[in-house]
């Protein structure tokens, strides 16, 4: 068994390239030579922002061979009259560097063929590799790809070298214009290099020992944080770890070294946030705090050197951060004296979405739907739609503070802040600061019942103007976030137990609108906002592992209610789990089948009439159903009142015929199984179970 690796050297790639890299190799390899039947044993990928290294075990030296059946033409035209191979027969012979022994005659059901067994397969390795590998590598995707020099070849960045050996041997192949070799290339301080590896198996000593890089992401991660952990405990602190900035970072240095450094404690009057999104914004840096929660006046940065003079590389780092602290400062305490009232005056030039007027504009329509959602799941409560009012008019005010001027991603977070300060009442505070949560499917929601109004008042404004204006999202275009919009009423609308119409939450943005010049009426509006929004839903209990029929079933049943759409999953869930379910199933599919196809003949009002049930088997199944099916039962006790109903309809079926001539039995046995049907038209749709 052999050893191969791989690694391609290029100018230094963004950090979020790395993931997407690796993985992409670590998948194409796998597949590529799970095709060509070449076994291997572990694939391991690596990535750093100058390489992409693969490194494959246990790799056969020979392809697998088989045996296949090659079929040519068929018999009665493979010769002439005298006996020759025809044209078509000579063709096939030629085509498969066969010769006419190696024939012989294959039955098949469309007549008598002449064929013959070749053996496929037994290439070696080195040439599978040198095949595929220069394919894998032109064909991995980036978010964005480049061309230099002459060449038409796109990449990353710049390619620079590419070393692939087979145990002792390169594998020769050329990408764009470089040819496959076994040098590698180093830190660009500890040990630029050339370097070059004799053998497969020391190429990771090489690259640890000679060059000073750390290949294994996870490795690199772990050398931040237990060194980070060191140097924030030197000071009695601990370093706040925020993991899309490690992230980020591991994927920045291919050697880590992790320094901790100060600022002025003067800085600490600067709000937590404000200081912790400037060290990581612009430093990629981490905060550091003490026991009680509250910054220390120092952060921990990572370096791609081990410096020869610690103390001047800290003082440069500290001088940085000081800048950019100190505009921190000067537009905190600008902001601070402001108010909110010259804000919203400003808001008034601030455009929101195009024909969709200003930001004034939108915090007038949020202060009335963040009420009007407040009087429907909260409607004792005079306070709270009070505090709505005052929270959806101010949700905007800091967009034009010069704090998110700065830094946009605290938008929100600073309106919240001001608050305090301004002595706002302290839930309008936290709603400003929630109410953009969730930013998607793993962020996490709002923590007050505020909040979690403010935001989905947010939402709903949002998509139903932008579906008012035929702006819906197609494809994998979604300039204005409406899926994420949906996705975070859905979470919501569970999370709070919001009992809310959506069709009336999405008419009621809509109408807060006013004259406009719509491309879609607010019927069609609310419609396709529904069809949007279940489609939404499926797909995100398909990702919480629902399987897709049963949530087809429940979805198909009404999208209304968000909250009510997960009891009633559930209580499906526990009924699918109970002994007889596909019967039971089965047994409502053929009510549902028999009342579709009357369709119109039904009338709406149709009701038993108590006086036409002549046979036991109608007497017995309504008073079954009067026993078993209590309308005022809960979603779990109506399915499981299935199991019991089904020996009495089994026998109203096997007894009597519904389709008489006589229409008013015909008309009462239809009402008779109508009446089962209706206790589960909003529960579950049944019609689409495959059973």
């Amino acid at each position: 068994m052999s050893l191969f690796v791989l690694e391609i050297g290029t100018e230094e790639l963004p950090a979020r390239f790395l993931a997407g890299e690796k993985e992409a190799l670590k998948a194409a390899f796998e597949k590529a030579l799970s095709e060509a039947n070449l076994s291997f044993g572990q694939v391991l990928a690596y990535a750093t922002p100058r390489r992409a290294a693969i490194i494959i075990s246990d790799l056969a030296a020979l392809q697998a061979e088989q045996e296949e059946v090659v079929s040519g033409p068929p018999v009665r035209i493979a010769y002439d009259a005298q006996g020759n191979p025809s044209k078509a027969l000579a063709g096939f012979l030629k085509t498969q560097n066969l010769q006419a022994s190696d024939l012989y005659e294959l039955k098949t059901p469309k007549g008598v063929y002449l064929a013959a067994k070749r053996k496929i397969g037994g290439r070696s390795a080195s040439d599978i590799l040198a095949e595929i590998t220069p394919n894998i590598i032109q064909g991995l995707s980036f978010p964005k790809r480049m061309r230099w020099g002459e060449g038409s070849f796109a990449y990353a960045r710049p390619m620079h070298w590419v070393l692939a050996l087979l145990d002792s041997e390169v594998v020769p192949f050329k990408v764009g214009e470089v040819q496959s070799d076994r040098q590698t290339f180093g830190h660009r301080i500890h040990g630029l290099g050339p370097f070059t590896v004799k053998m497969a198996s020391e190429y990771l000593a090489t690259v640890q020992d000679l060059e000073g890089v750390t290949l294994d992401s996870a490795k690199r991660r772990e050398i931040i944080v237990a060194k980070g952990n060191e140097e924030a405990a030197k000071v009695n602190g601990t370093v706040i770890w925020n993991e899309r900035l490690l992230l980020e970072v591991e994927g920045l240095i291919e050697h880590p070294v992790p320094l901790l450094a100060d600022f002025d404690p003067s800085y600490l009057d600067v709000p937590k946030e404000v200081l912790l999104t400037s060290m990581e914004t612009h430093q990629k840096s981490f905060g550091v705090q003490g026991s009680n929660g509250q910054l220390l006046p120092h952060f921990l940065t990572v370096l791609n050197i081990t410096p020869t003079n610690i103390d001047v590389v800290k003082r440069g780092w500290e001088r940085v951060l000081h800048a950019r602290l100190e505009d921190a400062k000067f537009f905190y305490q600008e902001d601070l004296a402001a108010n909110f009232d010259l804000w919203l005056d400003n808001l008034e030039n601030v455009i929101f979405i195009g024909p969709l007027g200003s930001m004034a504009d939108k915090t007038r329509r949020l202060a009335q739907l963040a009420a009007w959602i407040a009087s429907k799941v909260y409607p004792d409560d005079a306070k709270m739609q009070s505090l709505a009012t005052r929270a959806g008019r101010l949700s905007k005010a800091d967009l034009v503070s010069g704090m998110v001027g700065e830094f946009d991603t605290l938008q929100g977070i600073m309106g919240g802040i001001y608050a305090k300060n301004w002595h706002e009442a302290p839930e309008v505070a936290k709603a400003l600061a929630e109410q953009y949560l969730p930013a998607g499917p793993d962020s996490s929601l709002p923590e007050s019942n505020l909040g979690a109004i403010l935001s989905m008042a947010d939402k709903a404004d949002t998509l139903a103007g932008c579906f008012g204006l035929n702006k819906i999202p197609t494809g994998a275009a979604d300039p204005n976030g409406l899926r994420r919009c949906a996705l975070g009423i859905i979470r919501i609308a569970q999370a709070f137990d919001f009992k809310i119409s959506l069709d009336d939450l999405f008419a009621k943005a809509f109408s807060l609108y006013g004259e406009k010049k719509w491309k879609l009426s607010a019927a069609e509006t609310t419609a396709k906002l529904s069809e949007f929004l279940g489609v939404r839903l499926q797909n995100y209990l398909q990702t919480l592992g629902h399987n897709a029929i049963v949530t087809e079933a429940i979805l198909g049943a009404g999208v209304e209610n968000i909250p009510d759409v997960f009891l009633r999953l559930q209580a499906f869930l526990d009924f699918k789990a109970q002994e007889g379910y596909v019967e039971n199933v089965q047994m409502l599919k053929r009510i549902t089948n028999i009342l579709q196809k009357q369709g119109q003949d039904l009338p709406e009002d149709l009701a038993v009439d108590e006086h036409l049930l002549a046979d036991t088997s109608e007497k017995d199944l309504f008073a079954a159903i009067a026993k078993y099916l209590d309308v005022n039962a809960d979603y779990s006790a109506r399915l499981a009142a299935i199991a019991s109903l089904r020996p009495y309809v089994d026998n109203f079926f096997n007894s009597v015929m519904i389709m008489v001539e006589q229409k008013d039995v015909r008309q009462n046995r239809l009402a008779l199984i109508k009446s089962i049907a209706s206790r589960y038209t909003h529960l579950v749709d049944f019609a689409a179970l495959q059973i």
